[in-house]
């Protein structure tokens, strides 16, 4: 049974600031530091790669010491307002009515909300009484391709039927006032806020670039590489140094092998659609392949423009790529990671 994706849409959140904007907060932030940690702080972000990043707050609440409780308070509020708003517009771009949909995955990662994002959008946009939702959480910035993966594996057993995933995160709700390490440094640095949505069909008629294959990767012993650390204000960024490194001496194996089990090596694949995790997990993918002729230009573009938004980023690599109208039969190659430590991979032919 062949599973399509139908279209993608993304929602950004109302407030944005480009880097140079966000260093008089950072000067008002590092006050009373020690001048050579500020210069490195603002070199930092300014050698993020990142020219502009959204948020669901204003900077000014970014930048001022609330409860985690008032913190996570806006992340709800305002992921209901982005899920119901990119979920309208992929609906729209589809040419669907919201109760065509048979299945809803939603991703998040960023906040705590119990009923999970599922269920508001269920009453929302009157979605069916019968759809089944699963909500995907702690699986970091892996999870948009976790949720498509989730998705292609309900629709292939159920011919006939549509699925969205929603992924919506908000890093910048995670920022901590009080913590100055270079994990709370550099993920402030690269994160910005972000929604997408993805539509999937296994109805014959729905037209789509189609998922030949899907995979995941777990890497052993690197629980401690990347996560979130539950303090009393909040979701403390746990992000290791050597996470680029790990990645590329992983490559081959994520990789090859899974291609191989497709009849096909990476020369084969056209456009590869990789999450964009920082400046220095970009250099390190694009070092591995500028031998091979293939670029990434679509992931350095998307964190350019918008930063890493966790799970909901390489939707947005996804988006651009299928608006280019990609040749009829040619091969894009999905992937993404995240905490545990994992690879995500999908395998599409458009």
């Amino acid at each position: 049974m062949s599973v399509k994706i139908k279209t993608v849409a993304k929602q950004l959140p109302k407030y944005s600031r480009a880097t140079e904007e966000i260093i008089p907060f950072l000067d008002a932030w590092l006050e009373g530091q020690d001048e050579r940690f500020i210069r490195k702080v603002k070199k930092i972000f300014e050698g993020a790669a990142v020219d502009k990043r959204y948020s669901i707050m204003d900077p000014i609440e970014v930048f001022t010491k609330t409860s985690f409780e008032e913190r996570n308070d806006i992340y709800v509020r305002e992921v209901i307002d982005l899920g119901e708003q990119v979920l309208k517009k992929a609906l729209e771009k589809a040419n669907w009515n919201p109760d065509d949909l048979d299945y809803i995955i939603t991703v998040s990662c960023t906040g705590i909300m119990i009923p999970s994002l599922d269920a508001y959008l269920i009453n929302k946009l009157k979605l069916r009484q019968d759809i089944v939702r699963l909500p995907v959480t702690e699986m970091g910035c892996a999870a948009g391709i976790s949720g498509i993966i989730y998705a292609k594996n309900f629709l292939q057993a159920n011919p006939g039927k549509r699925a969205a995933v929603v992924a919506i995160e908000s890093p910048t709700a995670t920022f901590q006032l009080d913590d100055f390490s270079m994990a709370n440094i550099v993920s402030a640095a690269i994160f910005g806020d972000g929604a997408a949505c993805v539509l999937l069909s296994s109805h014959e008629a729905d037209e789509g670039p189609e998922i030949l294959a899907e995979e995941m990767y777990h890497f052993y012993d690197n629980i401690h590489m990347m996560g979130f650390k539950l303090t009393n204000s909040g979701l403390q960024m746990v992000l290791d140094i050597e996470v680029p490194e790990t990645i590329a001496s992983h490559f081959p194996d994520i990789i090859h092998p899974f291609l191989e089990k497709n009849q096909l090596k990476i020369e084969d694949v056209d456009h590869l659609i990789f999450h964009p995790g920082g400046k220095k997990i970009v250099q390190t993918v694009e070092n591995l392949f500028s031998d091979l002729g293939k670029n990434i230009f679509d992931t350095k573009e998307v964190l350019r423009l918008y930063g890493n938004m966790s799970s909901a980023t390489v939707l947005y690599v996804l988006e651009r790529i299928m608006d280019n109208n990609p040749a009829k039969g040619s091969k894009g190659l999905m992937l993404s990671f995240g905490p545990g430590f994992s690879a995500q991979r999908v395998l599409l032919q458009f």
